[in-house]
């Protein structure tokens, strides 16, 4: 008998890509829920939802829940975050309690972490900062204690740098900036380059199917387990893309300072447009970010695609 999952966001990119893998590894009866319509192949079962509101009873009995819905975006209106993100997850969490599924996966985030400056080796037990770096990290963190307190059954899987065939929300922006010839380099006071992990779409679709078949809860932080130089990295992918890569060196400081700017203008004046250029993303291209993976991989297992191949396929696609 196969297991019945419910999967939201399925016409996101996290989402859509696990109905995918879900429905190709069998064993698997997905039911996808989203506002929008699911991306081709991701589901069994469809049912546009809005998850701001209570989810419908009829939507049957699932053995587990995977809730990837979310918004994911430096930048937007605060109360959307919190709809999106907070009020999303409580809906969530209401009907699996009501319809008592056996296991809840929730898709939090690498940036609950995140403060100024560079992390080097985060685990699952390093201390969130007083502060969330922006309001996406702070609704994630106040769904993640939503979940926790829930009294189900849960798992909390916060990936970093998700990218990949279907990518919506990383790799999209850093290329729209290189093509204009607007991606720039941030220039550190001393002068060394940044380095990040990134996880690759394929291994994060493995990571949660290996969440929802194997007896585990708590937080697990979830990466390809390889940080790069970002610098480098994104030399390398905008130039297989056929674009320039970053010539200009910008100074940290004045990166920051020309965000706020932006950020202040899109919150008075734009009605919360995303600007060109936020903080959050200053913080990311100039600060280290790495992470400890070694309770995920006790428990799952090595990533399946290395890096490298990850790249492969996505600059395959891309093109």
């Amino acid at each position: 008998m196969s297991c019945r999952v419910l999967v939201t966001g399925v016409s996101g990119f996290v989402g859509s890509a696990l109905g995918t893998h879900l429905r190709s590894t069998g064993g698997y009866h997905v039911t996808g829920l989203s506002r929008g319509p699911a991306r081709e192949g991701a589901v069994d079962v469809f049912r546009p939802v809005d998850l701001t509101r209570k989810l419908p009873g009829d939507l049957g009995r699932f053995d587990a829940i995977v809730h990837a819905a979310a918004l994911s975006a430096p930048w937007g209106p605060p109360r959307t975050f919190w709809e999106q993100n907070v009020l999303a997850t409580m809906n969530v969490l209401e009907f699996a309690r009501e319809h008592r599924c056996g296991k809840l996966v929730f898709i939090s985030s690498s940036s609950v972490y995140y403060r100024h400056g560079d992390q080097l080796g985060i685990r699952e037990e390093t201390p969130f900062p007083a502060t969330a770096i922006n309001e996406y990290a702070a609704t994630k963190r106040e769904a993640e204690t939503l979940v926790t307190d829930s009294g189900l059954n849960t798992v909390i899987l916060r990936p970093r740098a998700v990218f990949g065939p279907g990518d919506t929300v990383l790799f999209p922006r850093i290329l729209r900036a290189a093509r204009k010839g607007v991606l720039p380099r941030m220039q550190r006071a001393d002068g060394s380059s940044p380095v990040g992990d990134l996880i690759y779409i394929e291994n994060l679709s493995h990571y949660i199917e290996r969440a929802l078949a194997l007896p585990c809860d708590g937080a697990f932080n979830l990466t390809n387990g390889e940080p790069v130089d970002l610098f480098a990295f994104l030399r390398d992918v905008v130039e297989r893309m056929g674009l320039r890569p970053a010539e200009r060196a910008v100074p940290v400081r004045a990166a920051f300072a020309l965000a706020g700017l932006m950020e202040w203008g899109s919150r008075v004046l734009g009605g919360y447009r995303e600007p060109p250029i936020t903080r959050f993303g200053v913080e990311v291209m100039a600060y280290s970010k790495t992470f400890d993976v070694s309770r995920a991989v006790r428990a799952f297992g090595p990533p399946p695609v290395s890096l490298a191949e990850g790249v492969e396929r996505f600059v395959a696609w891309k093109r």
